[in-house]
């Protein structure tokens, strides 16, 4: 993911004159974007809603390509610079490309108080048309022109909005509603909405609705009209219950609407005969069509986002793999049981699909004792209706592993996963593949890898965005998943830094160690700037036969969201992003010592200072961990090595400037050299969100 970001020259005069002095400082937390869409090839002016202020916003970072943003700044006079007025709604002006690719991108707002949550910008093909305000009734529907993206909010309990457009006889449109998906990421919105579509005649009667779909919450309602006429879109939750930041886009058009593509992996540069399901599709028989597609080669392996030839009127990109593994499709004949099963040779990708209702497919392999496999199903992640369940079965059909849902970094799934399992014996196996509630059709691909286990490891990022004031410190903390026996060190790296910030780059040691840390820095006199990074974990492993893999990983960044009682949830999101703020609460965290020796026994006092900002009387929680209730999310310190809490002053209220922490080496704890960690201090901004100011990095020594 690239990121275009337009800074505003005159802002950055009103930032050096505006006043340091803070208290309380909190960066924006985005509620909603309205309207929460844009149509490619044009600029359109957006309101930005937020919790917390954007005053003084100076710089709009937008995930992917095509798309830019910048402040529409609000009028504001230099005698009230030092005021700092709340500011919760904020124009922007967004700009997509006329190439621009549709779909749902990743919006933050950078300001002297930090840098936003995520926000979500639909980019769409059609005019966008915004709610008026008035069409909470059928006599009082909106008139509307189709094709168009209706933009609008459930905003209130018992929110009905009504839509008026003319159909003509025999016209399929099609009514693809984004809502619930959008406020996955929205950190403080804890109810989402669950919005429910009705299509009805002029004169108020029902003729389909549409509920929940393969998009999970969001509706899809495709209606094909006999007759010429004026008709009713209604859209509420189901529940009717309503939120000012429930904002919803309903794509709504007689454009090509595809819901599967199979086979869903293809090989860069080989051409394929795609079968396609949905609406609107070119040749269509009962539903279905074929395309002839070849991938670029220039694609690398993964998942992409490619328009497929439908004709002369575009229609929504599809989600596809590029895979390097040898390619096999399910075959025509019948694979629908063990004793019918198809003979495949591993490593290989499977292309298949539950073709009708109560589908299930078998294929074959030879294994030798002992060789560690693993079966990986690509589908529900690409947007395929199938809810996979997988079986290995022996040669006399008995069960030896089953895989019904999966989790991939802190999110569950409902793909299927085995991984690193060890065939018992010399002979053949069979893996059986069906939907879990024995549903098909031809919106029920899949693709099944089957490859030889090898060691290697994922990170995650436990936040998405780090704030750092000038001549300050922010960490930001990475943990890994270990796979296949993968039990080596990783050392951490960091790319993309804005200007005027560095970093020092630790790892995550071996064995046991589950986090790494890395330290930035900003210059004193680092300018308000943001940008966003890559951070990426190298590490070596040996083989049994002495062989050596170098392995990498880029590290996937995580939006907090509060949940309901207090929980601290995450999603993934496109980017981490790094922005130099003006002075917040505090200005800097100073220790003692940022070498501590120990040896197995022994305890190291650390004495901490912490700078506040004139005017600021925050409580101040010290911690060299990141933990919330009872969980904790990063740790960097040395297996064997623990705060000790009795020994400890990590709480420093009202003007409080001194505190000191104490680390304890167990009598058992094994060597290890200058093992980076930080001293945090976190001032709350609600009850799962804090802002963390860190100390440089502190180097951690347990002796022999």
């Amino acid at each position: 993911m690239s990121i275009r970001a337009i800074a505003t020259a005159a802002l950055v005069v009103h930032l050096s004159l505006a006043s340091a002095a803070r208290a309380e400082t909190a960066y924006p937390m985005l509620m909603s974007l309205k309207p929460t869409a844009v149509q490619m090839g044009q600029t359109a002016e957006i309101t930005v809603n937020a919790r917390y202020s954007m005053y003084g916003a100076f710089q709009v970072l937008i995930s992917g390509d095509g798309v830019t943003g910048e402040v529409v700044h609000p009028p504001f006079k230099l005698e009230e610079l030092d005021k700092k007025p709340t500011l919760d709604k904020l124009p922007i002006r967004i700009t997509a490309a006329a190439d621009a690719q549709p779909g749902v991108r990743d919006v933050r707002i950078a300001t002297p108080q930090g840098v936003s949550t995520v926000g979500q910008l639909v980019v769409v093909r059609d005019p966008v048309v915004k709610e008026d305000g008035d069409n909470n009734s059928a006599d009082k529907a909106q008139q509307v022109s189709l094709p168009a993206a209706l933009c609008g909010a459930i905003e209130k309990n018992e929110d009905v909005d009504f839509f008026r457009f003319h159909a003509e006889a025999g016209q399929l449109l099609v009514f693809h509603v984004r809502s619930a998906r959008l406020e996955d990421r929205i950190h403080d919105l804890q109810e989402h909405s669950d919005p429910i579509l009705t299509l009805r005649t002029a004169a108020g009667g029902t003729l389909a609705a549409s509920d929940n779909d393969q998009y999970h919450a969001d509706p899809l309602l495709a209606y094909r009209f006999t007759e010429a006429g004026d008709y009713l879109l209604e859209v509420r939750d189901v529940r009717y219950k309503g939120n000012q930041y429930w904002e919803y886009v309903i794509e709504a058009s007689d454009r090509p609407f595809i819901q599967a593509v199979f086979p869903l992996a293809v090989t860069a540069g080989q051409p394929e005969t795609l079968q396609l399901a949905g609406y609107n599709l070119p040749d269509a028989s009962a539903g279905t069509s074929t395309v002839n597609f070849t991938a670029a080669t220039a694609l690398v392996p993964g998942m992409h986002w490619i328009d497929l030839p439908v004709g002369e009127r575009a229609g929504n990109p599809v989600a596809m793999i590029v895979s390097s593994l040898p390619l096999v499709r399910e075959t025509d004949t019948a694979n629908d049981s063990p004793d019918s099963d198809q003979v495949v040779n591993f490593p290989v990708g499977i292309n298949g699909r539950c073709e009708r209702e109560g589908d299930v497919d078998y294929f074959a392999f030879e294994a030798k004792k002992g060789d560690a496999l693993s079966f990986e199903i690509v589908a529900r992640r690409r947007l395929s209706a199938i809810d996979s369940h997988l079986r290995v079965l022996d040669s006399q059909g008995k069960e030896l592993a089953q895989s019904d849902d999966m989790k991939l970094g802190k999110r569950n799934n409902t793909d299927s996963w085995l991984e690193n399992w060890i065939a018992p014996a010399d002979g053949r196996f069979v893996v059986e593949i069906r939907d879990v509630h024995l549903r098909g059709g031809p919106q029920y691909p899949y693709f099944l890898q089957i490859t030889r286990s090898q060691p290697y490891f994922e990170l995650y990022l436990d936040t998405d965005k780090t704030q750092v004031g000038p001549g300050g410190a922010a960490a930001i903390f990475a943990r890994i998943e270990r796979k296949n026996g993968f039990t080596g060190e990783v050392q951490l790296a960091i790319d993309g830094l804005p200007h005027g910030v560095t970093a020092s780059c630790g790892r995550i040691l071996a064995d046991k160690g589950q986090d790494g840390c890395i330290v930035l820095e900003a210059d004193a006199d680092a300018p308000p700037n943001a940008a966003d990074i890559t951070i990426t974990g190298t590490a070596q492993h040996t083989l049994p036969d002495g062989q050596v893999l170098n392995l990498s990983a880029v590290a996937t960044a995580y939006q907090e969201t509060y949940q309901p009682g207090g929980g601290r949830g995450h999603w993934p999101v496109a980017n981490h992003t790094v922005g130099v703020s003006e002075y917040g609460d505090l200005r800097g965290v100073s220790l003692s010592t940022y070498d501590v020796v120990l040896k197995p026994g022994e305890s190291a006092k650390i004495e901490v200072t912490i700078d506040r900002s004139p005017g600021v009387t925050s409580n101040v929680t010290l911690d060299m961990m990141m933990r919330h209730l009872n969980s904790n999310y990063a740790n960097t310190l040395p297996q064997g090595v623990t705060l000790d809490d009795k020994e400890a002053k990590s709480l420093l209220a009202g003007s409080a400037t001194q505190g000191y922490l104490t680390l304890k080496a167990a009598k058992d704890a094994p060597p290890v050299e200058g093992q980076q960690g930080v001293v945090l201090a976190h001032v709350a901004l609600n009850f799962v969100m804090k802002w963390t100011y860190a100390s440089r990095p502190v180097r951690i020594t347990v002796r022999p």
